[in-house]
């Protein structure tokens, strides 16, 4: 049966990684970028990323270019949990050739600093405030708000929130995190009830408070529950689910 195949007959195309790697830092969403060192956007920022070799799958290839053009230790790079966002592959979207993409994106807490200066066809990598990244290469902006909605979503029904807050904390430290990522403002109670009516979600620490700057009392302290996931969701207010 494969006699018949002729490989020659399709025009060749490359398969590439990108990867939209965020963390919150000082009360902010950051996504780590490169800056191109090399044409095309040739200074441009970037998502991390660059092309497949021939015996390696995706993932193995989002975990290389991520380590080679940032220069994050390996042993941080290999702990990433990556999800597959999705495939890119309008034809023009690389003016090389036509170059498909597999993207992944992740949720990170407690991420380092990248190097200095980057490596592959990257100069410099860092960390950069969502809302300051301007019109990054490619089709990466496009790539950005898909992987923001992905991550968005995960803190609906994941626990992932409370890994970015102190071993103890407030519920208005962890409503920050959420208004963070999702970018709104959370209605105080109504987030204080849904985090407490989820079980596993937190746990009290017995008599422990801490004063907030406010005039009221202290605040309870709590810190992550045995729960990995949330039953029910924990949904981001739109029209239908202010309430």
């Amino acid at each position: 049966m494969t006699t018949a195949y002729d490989p020659h007959a399709f025009e060749p195309f490359a398969v590439t990684v990108d990867l939209a790697v965020f963390t919150v830092r000082g009360g902010a969403l950051h996504v780590l970028l490169i800056r191109r060192g090399q044409e095309p956007h040739a200074g441009a920022w970037a998502l991390p990323g660059g092309f497949l070799l021939p015996r390696e799958s995706a993932e193995t290839a989002a975990r290389r270019e991520l380590a080679e053009e940032t220069g994050l230790p390996e042993a941080v790079v290999g702990a990433l949990h990556l999800e597959q966002l999705r495939t890119y592959s309008e034809p023009d979207r690389d003016p090389r050739m036509r170059v498909v993409s597999v993207a992944f994106t992740a949720l990170v807490p407690d991420m380092p600093e990248p190097a200095a200066e980057g490596g592959g066809d990257a100069d410099r990598a860092r960390w950069v405030p969502v809302e300051k990244t301007g019109p990054p290469a490619f089709d990466h902006a496009l790539i950005l708000s898909d992987a923001r909605s992905r991550i968005g979503a995960k803190l609906e029904y994941t626990c992932l929130a409370t890994g970015f807050c102190p071993p103890e904390f407030t519920l208005g430290e962890l409503q920050a995190v959420y208004e963070t990522v999702w970018g709104t403002a959370l209605d105080r109670p109504n987030f204080r009830r849904k985090v407490l009516a989820t079980p596993g979600f937190v746990e009290a620490v017995p008599g422990a408070a801490r004063l907030t700057g406010g005039r009221g009392k202290p605040a309870a302290l709590y810190r992550a529950g045995p729960a990995t996931t949330l039953h029910p969701p924990l949904l981001r207010p739109t029209e239908g689910n202010a309430k």
